[in-house]
């Protein structure tokens, strides 16, 4: 006979015959579990397949589609500044000494296409499975092996040190407030992505401009890695080229305190 507090025929009160065990109560809390996943699958789901879905955008896919959102954007700009202008040329009231400021204003600050003889250095990264080339150097690692932020910088400040007159990185124009930047292996540039390789083309004297890239100390760096892991480097001279004029925004954005 057992000596069960809750077996049948102990004379228990039925309350105490009730009691959950506590083998009950994890049940109870598994199927709840259970039940508020399958409620957060259907709902992210929303009847597509979670896993193989493709219209899931992966983020570069993201990055991607906002990269050439943005490059829309720029043309589309640009054309409207055109526009602008056209239209503000017709009677603005001005004189012709302010007119040519003005030209000369717009010039130097890059919105205006240019025309010119150019030089264009290419770089691009080394082949994945690059090994030293000369004695003496270690087995590159993988940082060794990509384009940096530092060497586009090193290109262009040199470009500006020869003395070009413009600058066009890929196919955007350059002008004071642009910044080169790179995010792990990409190059962000005014709002758009690229990827290697990159190209860098200068208007101005196509001599001064490659003593200049052959004096700067950081390129002299980067012929290093050039030579011993097989980084990509060219320098072509291009004849005469015209370079785009800037057709972004010429706002300044910065950060502000929260208040």
């Amino acid at each position: 006979m057992s000596n069960s507090a809750d077996s049948p025929g102990t004379g228990s009160s039925p309350a105490r015959a009730r009691r959950f065990r506590p083998v009950r109560l994890l049940t109870v809390a598994v199927f709840a579990l259970a039940g508020l996943l399958f409620i957060t699958s259907f709902n992210t789901a929303k009847g597509t397949n979670i896993r193989t879905d493709t219209s899931l955008l992966k983020l570069s896919d993201l990055i991607q589609e906002r990269s050439h959102k943005n490059g829309q954007l720029d043309s589309s700009n640009g054309s409207l500044r055109d526009d602008v202008e056209a239209l503000a040329g017709r009677e603005d009231g001005s004189s012709k000494a302010e007119d040519a400021k003005l030209a000369a204003l717009e010039k130097n600050a890059g919105t205006q296409k240019l025309k010119g003889k150019a030089v264009t250095v290419t770089l691009n990264d080394a082949p994945p499975n690059a090994t030293a080339k000369l004695p003496g150097y270690p087995e590159p690692q993988p940082d060794y092996l990509v384009i940096h932020q530092q060497d586009l910088q090193a290109v262009v400040n040199a470009l500006w040190q020869g003395g070009a007159k413009g600058i066009k990185v890929m196919d955007q124009r350059l002008i004071s407030t642009s910044a080169v930047r790179c995010v792990g292996n990409t190059l962000i540039l005014q709002g758009r992505v690229y990827s290697p390789p990159y190209k860098i083309t200068a208007v101005g004297d196509p001599e001064k401009l490659q003593k200049a890239l052959a004096a700067s100390p950081a390129i002299q760096n980067y012929m290093v890695y050039v030579n011993v892991y097989g980084l990509g480097w060219k320098v072509t001279e291009d004849g005469t080229v015209t370079l785009p004029g800037y057709s972004g925004t010429v706002d300044l954005h910065y950060a502000q305190p929260v208040e």
